[in-house]
């Protein structure tokens, strides 16, 4: 095993370090800054976040002895060792993270689903700890009506007849006041205008009254 000691991380050369997923201020003691570079370890643990694809938050990596007792570690706890490494779920499925961890070589499992991460070794083989639960995902029980294309629309429809006849209708008045008004020669075409109003008015309730039930009907069959 191959393993290099630094009273600091902040020692460690920018050249000897291999690992670009993970910084020696990750990997070194919470406690004291002091770091164990243990190389199987860090390589496995980078061929872990290669498999899995994204980032591995490091809630605890290497120990020294005296930050160990400090938090009521294990006394031979891996940690020590620098072969071991607390990661947080809360970026991962627990269960994919655990089958990954295992293909890639770690062999030391402890659960920790209170505190939210899982504790990973290079062993012996053991595991310890209560599981986590099951994330179920959530899947729609039915695809959702699709909404209306506008184009297609009854409520737009409607709302749009009514909007036209009753611009038409506001038009025609105009226009039958300027007639009556300054075109004395047309007036006979003044009732046939009013006519004519009085039918954009009625275009208009139509439209608004199927803009309505559109919006009723909408609502019943779930649309809206």
């Amino acid at each position: 095993m191959t393993t290099t000691f630094y009273e600091h991380w902040r020692d460690v050369p920018d050249d000897t370090w291999r690992w670009p997923n993970f910084s020696p201020a990750e990997i070194a003691c919470r406690g004291t800054g002091k770091l164990l570079i243990n190389e199987p370890a860090l390589d496995k643990l980078q061929v872990l976040r290669d498999r899995l694809g994204k980032p591995l938050i490091v809630r605890s990596a290497y120990r020294s002895p005296e930050h160990n007792r400090a938090v009521g570690g294990a006394t031979r706890s891996k940690h020590m060792d620098g072969a071991a490494f607390d990661i947080a779920m809360s970026n991962h499925d627990p269960v994919v993270f655990e089958a990954a961890a295992r293909a890639v070589g770690f062999l030391g499992f402890g659960f920790y689903p209170r505190s939210g991460f899982i504790h990973v070794d290079l062993g012996p083989t053991r595991q310890w700890g209560e599981q986590f639960p099951i994330r179920a995902t959530s899947f729609a029980e039915d695809t959702p009506p699709a909404r209306e294309d506008l184009a297609q629309s009854r409520t737009m429809k409607g709302g749009g007849a009514a909007g036209v006849a009753t611009l038409g209708a506001a038009g025609v008045e105009v226009a039958q006041n300027v007639l009556a008004e300054t075109q004395t020669a047309i007036l006979p075409l003044v009732p046939y205008l009013d006519t004519l109003r009085w039918l954009f008015i009625a275009v208009a309730l139509v439209g608004i009254a199927v803009t309505i039930y559109a919006r009723l009907d909408d609502w019943k069959r779930g649309l809206r």
